[in-house]
């Protein structure tokens, strides 16, 4: 681990650089990874996130050694019933996925029969972590059971909510926000966050008019419901806009293991670096 990244942050952000808003071409993204897991800041990098759709599609071919050993978490964009076929390219590339992670229901439909697939699939990926992007709107907490109830029963699954997108509903309010991180810690379930989360603080988009969570907040709300904080006092520290009292929380934890949330994917690893070294939370200096 190294002396300028802490532990608590350690694989924080994964490598989205593909996905909008920032939707680098893929030879780009491959090429920037490596410069990234090169970097003194590597170990707040976690893999290079791929859509099931673009490796498919032979994406993948001349950009990696298979030599290397190159990782990715798979995104299954095309449906969990396509993730078998898409892990089969994989390894004649010499390429391993880390994470799969894939939406189980559209808003407003019953996340129950994707999860059941995905959550067989999980089954036979030989202990390859899986993360199932449940909607928080109808049958969320029956959902959250079940990923409980299969983890507890041996399965490498946990759940992955989205914070943001390109529509006002896509961006919970921080007491929906809080009442999710507070529910997965009554299943000692771990989770995954996807979109929004641009920086460290919670902001308002001037572009969009969005008020976008910051993943410092989310640090810190998660921290203080691992520690027995309950929905209002999560949701105040989800809501805060100084950054005096969470960004305090985290320092006052750099050194112990992150618990609960797993990271998020961010399509800028520049963003989020910058603004932990400007709030203090990392110790160096960044370089494109």
């Amino acid at each position: 681990m190294s002396t300028q990244v802490p532990r608590l942050l350690a694989g924080l952000v994964d490598d989205a650089a593909v996905f909008p808003p920032g939707s680098a071409p893929l030879p780009d993204a491959v090429t920037a990874h490596r410069r990234h897991r090169g970097g003194w800041y590597a170990d707040l990098v976690g893999p290079l996130l791929l859509p099931a759709s673009s490796i498919a599609a032979g994406g993948l071919d001349g950009l990696v050694d298979p030599a290397e050993g190159f990782v990715i978490g798979l995104i299954g964009d095309t449906g969990v019933e396509g993730l078998p076929f898409t892990l089969s390219f994989l390894p004649p590339h010499g390429v391993a996925a880390r994470q799969v992670e894939a939406p189980v229901a559209k808003r407003g439909e019953d996340p129950q029969p994707g999860l059941t697939e995905l959550i067989k699939l999980a089954g036979q990926l030989g202990g390859t972590p899986v993360y199932a992007e449940i909607p928080l709107t109808f049958g969320l907490m029956a959902a959250l059971d079940a990923l409980a109830e299969a983890r507890a029963g041996g399965l490498p699954v946990a759940a992955k909510f989205r914070t943001g997108g390109l529509a006002a509903e896509l961006f919970p309010t921080p007491v929906e926000l809080a009442a999710v991180i507070c529910a997965c810690r009554d299943r000692e379930l771990p989770f995954k966050l996807t979109a929004g989360l641009h920086h460290a603080i919670r902001h308002r988009d001037p572009e969009t008019g969005f008020t976008h969570h910051g993943f410092v907040n989310v640090l810190a709300a998660t921290l203080a419901a691992t520690g027995g904080a309950e929905v209002d006092a999560v949701a105040e520290l989800l809501a805060a806009t100084d950054p005096l009292r969470v960004v305090e929380l985290a320092r006052s934890h750099r050194e112990a293991e992150r618990p609960l949330w797993v990271g998020y994917g961010s399509c800028s690893i520049s963003e989020p670096l910058t603004d932990l070294i400007r709030l203090g939370l990392v110790n160096g200096g960044f370089e494109e």
